[in-house]
């Protein structure tokens, strides 16, 4: 077991808390990506204020999951690929490896998708959206040290998350109404309004996302004298992430689906429609948040896969390495970041399909994960004195069949016909 730090007082344990703070924050900026983004647009213009209470479940959820994620790294020094393949074989191993990069694809694809449509706005060519941001990520990854990096992604959020408060704010929305439908749900049992909640379940509480933290707890060499300081981070991020999501659902119930406008398929075209009511400012704040929360993607999702991967197999791994020390990694990176930008420039692709299926891999995978990480969780000989006790077990293990149940009904609903 590692030795405990000793204690500090005044501005060090000030300075200790900062050094930790990090990856639950930026894990949860990052989930409001392109896919997030859209998903609560159509949530909030289809279904006004009823989806609120899901934001609010769905943050608690979020909390004892990255939690639980964090705990691992900090215990082990591992990240989710390494521990797999310790706990589980190579076989599993490299089964949850291959289907995360399928899913993670599509994500990076969905990013550049935001991108080409929050730009499109300003009449930016998708080619020149796709190269530009392409090469600036791939060198904010690779030149940047890493505080520097993870500063950047910090920056990113709260930029985003002041956009999308904003742009709610000009709205004028019922802030009363959207209070009490966050406490009592207003459920439904329509088919739309169902796809409608494993959406936003599924955008929150990603596989990518549980990899990531456990990955960037251990890049930043944390440990378990870190534990409060880390569950501070992931609660402050889990908070935030949900409340600009709810700031996105109340700015479109507010404006579009108050005035019979549910016909949203993206974040560009809420951004649109929002000018009309909410005025000229609301529309660009809300396409500057979609383009920056699409970076903030771009920049982890495939971060998140480079790591997973590399560890899985042993490979060296880490923004603290250089190209020619971890080649496998950074590989991974400009793979995924360089692919993905062609793959956009395809004329006439369905972009709203690709993001469907990038949260459909999404919702098949992460039960699978979650059941992984649930198994390992309690594993006191592995964790030690962090591992998961008897309360955060049982919420852990709901929230992983709910999950589950909700996933199950994605995939039920497509393979039965529509009405």
């Amino acid at each position: 077991m590692p030795r405990a730090r000793p204690r500090l007082g005044g501005l060090a344990a000030r300075l200790a808390f900062l050094s930790v703070v990090g990856p639950g924050l930026v894990s949860g900026f990052a989930d409001n990506d392109a896919g997030g983004i859209t998903t609560y647009s159509i949530a909030g213009a289809q279904f006004g204020y009823d989806l609120m209470w899901a934001l609010l479940a769905s943050m608690l959820a979020l909390a004892v999951t990255q939690e639980i994620g964090a705990r691992l790294g900090l215990a082990t020094g591992q990240g989710l690929g390494g521990l797999l393949r310790q706990r589980f074989g190579v076989r599993w191993t490299a089964f949850a490896v291959f289907i995360m990069l399928l899913a993670n694809l599509g994500t990076v694809v969905s990013e550049f998708a935001g991108i080409a449509a929050a730009l499109s706005l300003f009449r930016v060519p998708v080619i020149v959206s796709s190269a530009v941001s392409a090469v600036f990520v791939v060198l904010l990854l690779e030149r940047g040290q890493f505080n520097r990096t993870q500063y950047a992604f910090l920056a990113a959020g709260i930029g985003i998350s002041l956009a999308y408060a904003v742009s709610a704010l000009l709205a004028h929305p019922d802030w009363g109404r959207a209070a009490s439908y966050s406490i009592i749900p207003h459920l439904n049992a329509g088919k739309v309004y169902i796809l409608a909640l494993v959406g936003v379940w599924g955008t929150t509480i990603t596989p990518w996302g549980q990899a990531f933290i456990q990955s960037y707890c251990v890049d930043k060499r944390l440990g378990p004298e870190d534990m409060a300081a880390s569950r501070v981070d992931v609660i402050s991020g889990s908070v935030i992430t949900n409340v600009v999501a709810g700031f996105i659902v109340v700015a479109c119930a507010s404006t579009l689906w108050s005035h019979g406008i549910t016909n949203i398929q993206s974040g560009s075209d809420a951004a649109k429609a929002l000018a009309p009511f909410a005025g000229k400012s609301a529309e660009i704040l809300f396409a500057v948040g979609l383009l920056g929360a699409s970076l903030l993607g771009l920049g982890t999702v495939p971060l998140t896969t480079a790591y997973t991967a590399t560890e899985a197999f042993g490979w060296e791994r880490g923004l603290h390495y250089r190209w020619r020390e971890a080649p496998a990694f950074y590989g991974l990176l400009v793979f995924f970041i360089g692919f993905s930008a062609l793959f956009v420039l395809i004329p006439g692709l369905p972009l709203i399909e690709v993001i469907f299926l990038s949260q459909v891999f999404n919702g098949l995978l992460l039960p699978i994960v979650l059941v992984f990480v649930m198994i390992m969780s309690g594993d006191r000989l592995t964790l030690g004195r962090l591992a998961s006790r008897r309360v955060l077990l049982w919420v852990g293990w709901a929230v992983t069949i709910f999950v589950s149940l909700l996933s199950l009904t994605l995939v039920v609903s497509q393979l039965l016909p529509s009405g």
